[in-house]
């Protein structure tokens, strides 16, 4: 029997029969941007079913050119397609570019609608520059909208722009509101820096920085970009303060910031709690640092924790032969999490066996 092409394979991903199913899954996770190419063809006009699992299957890959696509799929779609849609673009949001949050902000203006985009949006850090500009919109209620939902979000990179929506009578009292609001977000965000810069004694300083957390940890994303500012601070306390709460509010724009911290900072405690964080938040960008972090004492049983927390199991296939030899350390957390990166990246690779789907296709055809 001839085996089947790439563009039927990837029709399959909702096939009724199971083989079909996890062969389609396989082709699609090994396939590059060919594979991307044509399951965005095949979801504009698959099944309901077929939507569903392409959306999920979009997710894993992480292709940004999928985020648009995506988006047009959540406008009169049934409930469980629109779910599974919300679901993979909250977890692509690292890194859906602006055009995909450009068409998010359209949907807006369907009320039906607007709930689940305004949740989307507030989780995209590309969704700032549209929504700013949705501001000068000749449209007053999508002005309206726009400057309501920047108070929502409470970003600090929304400031200029709500400074200059002051002018504008329509919006002037929701934009004077928000600046208040980011100016408290603020004022409080640096009290408690300053005052855990102010304690001196260094017996003392760890308390501190743990109260600073658990102050500043309940203000969530607003406190994201500001927090962001302070991993640069001279004060190594306050760089593992902003760190700490970094990884616990689990926003993917920290991911960079702390690359930074965990590769350069000259603080052993900033790396260790970078390190914490990265993993927290699960991105895999830093995969390959976190790797070289291994040897070094201090981090190697952060590091390691870290990577098992990355939600994209095949980028840590690389180094799958490192995680081999890991798995009989004489450090118990670092063979334990060692042991369950294996575990995965083998589950992984029997999906992925391709000569075993192309048997079970002779056989079955």
């Amino acid at each position: 029997m001839a085996r089947e092409t790439v563009e039927v394979i990837v029709t399959e991903l909702a096939h009724e029969e199971d083989w079909r199913r996890m062969r389609a899954t396989a082709t699609s996770l090994k396939g590059g941007p060919k594979v991307v190419d044509l399951i965005i063809k095949e979801i504009q006009v698959g099944s309901p079913a077929y939507k569903v699992e392409a959306a999920r299957m979009l997710a894993r890959i992480r292709d940004p050119r999928a985020g648009v696509p995506l988006v047009n799929l959540i406008a009169g779609e049934e409930e469980n397609v629109r779910d599974a849609v919300v679901d993979s673009l909250k977890q692509m949001a690292g890194i859906l570019d602006e055009p995909t949050a450009a068409a998010l902000v359209e949907l807006l203006k369907n009320e039906d609608l607007r709930s689940v985009v305004t949740e989307l949006l507030g989780v995209i850090p590309t969704s700032i520059g549209p929504l700013t500009a949705m501001l000068k919109d000749p449209d007053e209620d999508a002005r309206i909208q726009a400057a309501d939902i920047l108070d929502h979000l409470m970003d600090p990179r929304s400031l200029d722009a709500l400074v200059d929506a002051m002018g504008d009578p329509a919006i002037r009292d929701i934009a004077v509101q928000t600046l208040k609001k980011l100016g408290a977000i603020r004022d409080r965000i640096d009290q408690v820096m300053n005052q855990l810069s102010s304690v001196e004694e260094s017996e003392l300083r760890e308390g501190a920085r743990q109260e600073a957390v658990i102050s500043l940890h309940p203000i969530g994303r607003p406190a994201v970009e500001i927090l962001i500012e302070y991993l640069e601070d001279d004060d190594w306390v306050v760089r593992e303060a902003a760190a700490d709460v970094l990884g616990k509010i689990g926003d993917v724009r920290a991911v960079a910031p702390l690359i930074v911290r965990l590769e350069k900072d000259p603080d052993t405690g900033v790396k260790e709690l970078a390190a914490k964080g990265l993993g927290l938040i699960g991105d895999s960008r830093p995969v390959d640092l976190l790797v070289e972090m291994i040897p070094i004492k201090p981090l190697r049983v952060l590091a390691v924790e870290a990577l098992e927390k990355i939600k994209d199991i095949e980028a840590l296939r690389p180094h799958a032969e490192i995680f081999k030899r890991l798995k009989s350390d004489r450090d118990g957390l670092v063979s334990y999490n060692s042991g369950i990166i294996i575990d995965k990246l083998e589950a992984a690779a029997a999906q992925l066996d391709e000569d075993f789907w192309l048997e079970k296709e002779n056989v079955n055809g």
